[in-house]
């Protein structure tokens, strides 16, 4: 039977969603990565959970509800290029955001929550990014001069909710929203 993982990620507006996009169009043909991340897939994941039973699915949706109504809306602002994985071959091609305290505070609680219900989450430090690309396949190693002279998609969006997305291996997108949960100040939940 195959398995279905789940995550909790903040979505990314259609706008930055489409200038990541242009940028990535760009850039694939100077870096031969295997796998280019569709345009409808960009997020910030905050939690990675994995397969989760349904009898966990009610306690999740509760606890997540429960924790984006203590924090507010905020803004973010795409960043710098950065890869993750071995420095002659990356695993993961991305863009991050301009550091903010109200997204820390948020993947904090959200990975807190998480942890109350019983997932065993990853413990490496939150590094908030966008994964453009994955698996450098270039007959060259990779070097990372060869992104400076790049430049990274710009734009700043708003994150008025948090998204409990599944993800779906054999369809393109592969990301489906399950569950969106409104933070402190938006007036309705987006329907999903």
């Amino acid at each position: 039977m195959k398995r279905t993982h789940y995550f909790i990620a903040v979505p990314l507006t259609d706008e930055a969603k489409q200038a990541m996009a242009r940028f990535a169009d760009q850039a694939a043909p100077s870096l031969p990565f295997r796998t280019w991340v569709h345009e409808k897939d960009y997020h910030i994941t905050l939690a990675f959970l994995g397969d989760v039973p349904p009898d966990q699915m009610v306690p999740l949706s509760e606890a997540l509800a429960a924790t984006t109504a203590h924090h507010a809306s905020f803004s973010l602002q795409l960043a710098r290029l950065g890869t993750f994985g071995e420095r002659k071959a990356p695993r993961v091609f991305w863009q991050g955001v301009i550091e903010s305290e109200p997204l820390r505070a948020l993947q904090r609680d959200v990975y807190e929550a998480c942890l109350r219900l019983g997932f065993s989450l990853d413990r490496r430090p939150f590094a908030p990014h966008i994964t453009i690309a994955r698996r450098w396949q270039g007959e060259e190693p990779f070097a990372p001069d060869c992104l400076r002279p790049l430049a990274p998609a710009s734009a700043t969006f708003s994150v008025p909710e948090i998204v409990l997305y599944r993800t779906n291996m054999e369809r393109t997108p592969k990301y489906e929203a399950m569950a969106a949960f409104p933070l402190l100040g938006t007036p309705t939940a987006s329907k999903r």
